[in-house]
């Protein structure tokens, strides 16, 4: 059977769960390059070759979709969204070039914590005491790794938080985008929007790479892309909660690759923090999705005068599906 006829044949959820391991490891990969390419290269313009050869493997996407995915009325909200993510990729790849790739990962977990809480400060949304519990549980294992006043602070590992946060600020303008923007529209202006202006700083420190460098570039921006497309289309599959557990796999890809490539051994206690990071992750990717759940199977009310039908469902049920933070965490 060839491989497309069996991926289609495989349950959503087995498809989903499969989607995230490649993505996990393409973005494991991409980080490696990361530190690789910086050895020879700036972050800054390592960014910039990201995005451009990211925006050279999404040229099949503007073929098919054409101009018309460019028509939006909230310009300013896609320019903020990606100046922001400009910025997080910035500090990220600045950050990989000088931390261990097992600690990048765990703490690059925090980033829906971020978002959580800025959705609490940002858009009013209310927050439960099991969320606030899930928020602090996920910081402590930030403060276990950086260990603030028992280790020096590693400038690398600030910038990873840093990036963090930002990126946590674009994961919630993302979601209000979300309430007029395609998640084709929002893509398109990822890319036309962050290649130039990640030029800017790259010229700051521009320098030529070899040949061989630039082989290197490419393949981490086409991995970059893969690693996009593939956990977009593992939640199209199947819910986050499902494919979430998967994800963790990017500590265990990048401790690897850290040890194979840098001679880079984990600390038990980013072991530790990781697994505290993610597992508040995970709890309000959960609850997100056990109370959407709910909210789906309230029935609605009817019009005044008019006796509800014992069977009838929710008009929006069957095209709709509990998102979480989680969807959209991974960066860049």
């Amino acid at each position: 059977m060839p491989l497309t006829g069996l991926y289609h044949s495989l349950p959503g959820p087995v498809k989903g769960l499969a989607l995230v391991v490649v993505s996990t490891i393409a973005f494991a990969g991409m980080q490696a390059l990361i530190r690789h390419t910086t050895r020879e290269v700036h972050p800054f313009e390592v960014v910039f070759w990201r995005n451009l050869f990211g925006l050279i493997a999404m040229a099949p996407f503007f073929l098919r979709h054409g101009l018309s995915v460019l028509k939006t009325n909230r310009l300013r909200h896609h320019a903020l969204r990606n100046g922001l993510h400009v910025c997080s990729t910035l500090m990220f790849f600045y950050g990989v070039a000088l931390t261990p790739l097992a600690t990048v990962s765990a703490l690059s977990f925090t980033s829906p914590l971020f978002a959580a809480l800025g959705t609490v400060l940002i858009l009013g949304e209310r927050i439960r005491t099991r969320r606030i519990v899930a928020l602090v549980i996920g910081f402590i294992g930030t403060l276990v790794i950086i260990r603030p006043g028992f280790i020096e602070l590693q400038t690398g590992a600030l910038l990873i938080l840093a990036s963090s946060l930002l990126w946590g600020v674009v994961m919630v303008n993302i979601k209000a985008l979300g309430t007029s923007e395609s998640s084709v529209t929002s893509t398109a202006y990822m890319a036309v929007i962050m290649t130039p202006l990640s030029l800017l700083p790259a010229a700051l420190f521009w320098t030529w790479p070899s040949p061989t460098m630039i082989g290197y570039l490419a393949l981490m921006g086409l991995l970059g892309t893969i690693a996009h497309i593939a956990l977009a289309q593992a939640f199209r599959e199947t819910e986050a909660t499902t494919v979430l557990p998967a994800d963790f796999l990017r500590l265990i890809w990048a401790s690897l690759l850290g040890y194979a490539f840098f001679n880079e051994v984990p600390e038990f206690l980013v072991w530790v923090g990781g697994a505290m990071i993610f597992g508040a992750t995970a709890y309000i990717a959960f609850r997100e999705a056990q109370l959407a759940r709910r909210v789906r199977s309230a029935p609605v009310p009817p019009p005044d005068g008019i006796a509800p039908a014992m069977d009838s469902a929710p008009a929006h049920a069957a095209d709709s599906r509990p998102r979480s933070h989680a969807e959209g965490s991974e960066r860049p």
